[in-house]
C-alpha cells in the first residue's frame, strides 16, 4: 500500500506537533511494510528527495510560496496532484487547512482519503478574518470529503459531532517510552543552565500558546522571592521560535528584557531538546488553544511535573488539579508555580512518576499506528496492489 502524507511542514521533524506526529506514524508504517511518502517544504526539511537511509521513509520536496497565508495551502495543492499522479492508495491530510484540498482526490483518483483534525486552527490569534473563514471551510472539508476523519482529542471528537454532525474516529497523539537517563550538562551549558535550575516551556512562539503569560507570572514569582536562594538562581527557559509571528517574538524579548534569568533558545531538537526536558525542574504549557499537545505528553513521559492551563484538551491528559491553572490568568499561574516550587522533592517525584506511567500506558505510538492502519484498510477499493513506492 502506498501512503501519501500531506499537510506537515516536512521531514525529519525538527519541531512542531503535527510534524512529530507524522514522523512517528510514518516510520512505524514503513517498519510494518508500507510505502510512505512525506511531502516536504524545502525551507523546513531541506531540498530532499528520495528515501531516508535510517528510516526508509520517502520524502518528496514540493514547491510552495513561503508566506503566512499561502505556505500550507499551496504546498497541499501541489502535493495533492503529485500524489494523484503517482497513484497513491491512501492520501492522508494532516490539519484542517491542508484538508481544503481533500475534495480533489475524491474526484480525480481512487485513493482512500483520510484527514486528521489536529486542532481548531481558526481560534489561533495570528489569523485574520479571511484566514479564519478559510480554516472553517477546511474543517468542513475535513469532515465531509474524507472517507474517514480522525480526531486527536475527545474534545475535537465532540466538536465535529456538534458542529458538522460527523462521527469521527478518536486516535490521539502519542509518546515514546523514555529510558532513565540524566540530562547532559554539556548540552545545557551553552545556555547557562544546570540540572534542575530552570522552568521549561517548549512551543512555537505564537500568541495563543501563552508565552507572554508565563513570562509575566515568572517575573512576579521572582520579584516576591528575592530572599530565597533557590529562587534567585531559578531561570525560565523558552524553547521555540517564530511561526510567521516575528512581531510577537520581538514583544516577548522586550517583555523579558528587564530580567537576566529568562533564556530563549530558539527551536531545538534531538539530544539538545531531550536534555532540556530531562534537566527541567518542571514544565509549563500555558496554551489557550490546542488539539492534544505532544509537548505535554513528552514532558510527562520524562517524568516531569507539568503545569497546564484549564482548556479541555489539557484536562484530558492532566488529571491532578494541582497541576492546572485558569487559562490566560497570570496570578493563577504564579500561585501554581509557587506551590510547585515549595512542594517536597518526594511529592514532585511521585507526580512525575505517575505522569510517566500514565502517558506510557495510554498514548503509545505503536498502538496508535495499529489503529491508523485499520482506518487505511477499511472499505479499501479492490485493485491490484502496487509494489513500487509513490516516487520513482
Amino acid at each position: 500500500m502506498n501512503i501519501a502524507m500531506i499537510g506537515q511542514k516536512g521531514y525529519p521533524a525538527h519541531y512542531g506537533g503535527v510534524e512529530r506526529h507524522v514522523a512517528e506514524i510514518s516510520e512505524r508504517l514503513v517498519r510494518d511494510g508500507y510505502n510512505v511518502t512525506i511531502y516536504n517544504r524545502a525551507w523546513y526539511g531541506g531540498d530532499m528527495n528520495g528515501t531516508d537511509s535510517s528510516t526508509g521513509v520517502r520524502v518528496k520536496t514540493v514547491a510552495t510560496i513561503r508566506t503566512k497565508h499561502l505556505d500550507a495551502i499551496v504546498h497541499a495543492w501541489l502535493s495533492t496532484f503529485h500524489a494523484i499522479y503517482k497513484k497513491a492508495d491512501v492520501i492522508h491530510y494532516h490539519g484542517v487547512g491542508p484538508s481544503l484540498m481533500s475534495w480533489i482526490p475524491r474526484i480525480f483518483s481512487h485513493a482512500r482519503v483520510i484527514t486528521t483534525f489536529h486542532c481548531i486552527d481558526r481560534h489561533h490569534q495570528k489569523w485574520n478574518w479571511f484566514a479564519r473563514f478559510m480554516l472553517r471551510m477546511g474543517e468542513k472539508s475535513a469532515c465531509f470529503f474524507a472517507h474517514e476523519t480522525i480526531t486527536v482529542s475527545r474534545t475535537l471528537t465532540t466538536y465535529c459531532e456538534r458542529e458538522y454532525r460527523r462521527e469521527t474516529t478518536y486516535i490521539p497523539n502519542g509518546v515514546s517510552v523514555r529510558a532513565e537517563n540524566m540530562s547532559s550538562n554539556e548540552l545545557l551549558s551553552p545556555f547557562g543552565l544546570t540540572q534542575g535550575s530552570y522552568v521549561l516551556m517548549v512551543s512555537r512562539l505564537v500568541p495563543h500558546k501563552g508565552a507572554h503569560i508565563l513570562i509575566e507570572a515568572f517575573q512576579k514569582l521572582k520579584q516576591e522571592s528575592l530572599l530565597n536562594e533557590y529562587m534567585n538562581n531559578l531561570k525560565l527557559v523558552i524553547v521555540g521560535g517564530s511561526a510567521f509571528t516575528d512581531d510577537y517574538v520581538r514583544s516577548l524579548h522586550t517583555l523579558a528584557a528587564p530580567s537576566n534569568d529568562i533564556v530563549f533558545t530558539d527551536y531545538q531538537s534531538g539530544d539538545t531538546l531531550e536534555s532540556l526536558f530531562r534537566g527541567a525542574s518542571f514544565v509549563v504549557h500555558p496554551s489557550m488553544s490546542e488539539g492534544l499537545p505532544i509537548t505535554v505528553l513528552e514532558a510527562m513521559s520524562y517524568g516531569k511535573p507539568t503545569l497546564v492551563s484549564t482548556i479541555p484538551e489539557h484536562l484530558e491528559v492532566v488529571k491532578d488539579v494541582r497541576m492546572t491553572f485558569i487559562e490566560n490568568d497570570i496570578t493563577a499561574l504564579y500561585k501554581r508555580m509557587k506551590g510547585l516550587i515549595s512542594m517536597s522533592n518526594e511529592e514532585k517525584q511521585r507526580i512525575g512518576d505517575a505522569n510517566k506511567r500514565y502517558v506510557g500506558a495510554t498514548y503509545n505510538w505503536d498502538d496508535i499506528v495499529t489503529d491508523i492502519i485499520s482506518i487505511y484498510q477499511q472499505k479499501q477499493k479492490v485493485h491490484k496492489e502496487r509494489t513500487q513506492p509513490i516516487l520513482a
